[in-house]
């Protein structure tokens, strides 16, 4: 029988890992992304910028940070952010253009470049 999807279950433990190695970089993006899931942006914000600490070429880390700062409304460091994703090789225009953590960036013209950019590289 499969387990039922319990993020608060999910967060506790990963936390108790957490505890015990800090810089357990897997822990840490899990952790990120289920306190965002579960509306716990501030607490998502600092893992994310954690793991970017812990892993500055990880392109995926800084488009998380940029998911991040964007849902705190930090619009231009998420933008800053997202900028170095790309730089780093992330290309995933398609996420980039509907994910619902970068709503807040939508009107924004430089984001819809970069959407533009990624689309023609492809």
């Amino acid at each position: 029988m499969a387990r039922k999807e319990d993020p608060q279950f999910d967060i506790a433990f990963y936390e108790s890992v957490l505890r015990r190695d800090s810089s357990y970089v897997d822990v840490i993006e899990l952790l990120g992304g289920l306190y965002t899931k579960t509306g716990r942006i501030a607490d998502g914000l600092k893992m994310d910028r954690k793991l970017v600490r812990l892993q500055p070429d990880n392109a995926t880390a800084h488009y998380n940070l940029a998911c991040s700062l964007a849902l705190s409304k930090r619009l231009a460091d998420a933008m800053k952010s997202l900028r170095r994703a790309i730089e780093l090789g992330y290309d995933d225009h398609e996420w980039m253009a509907n994910d619902p953590d970068l709503e807040p960036l939508r009107t924004n013209q430089e984001f819809q470049d970069m959407i533009k950019l990624l689309r023609s590289l492809r």
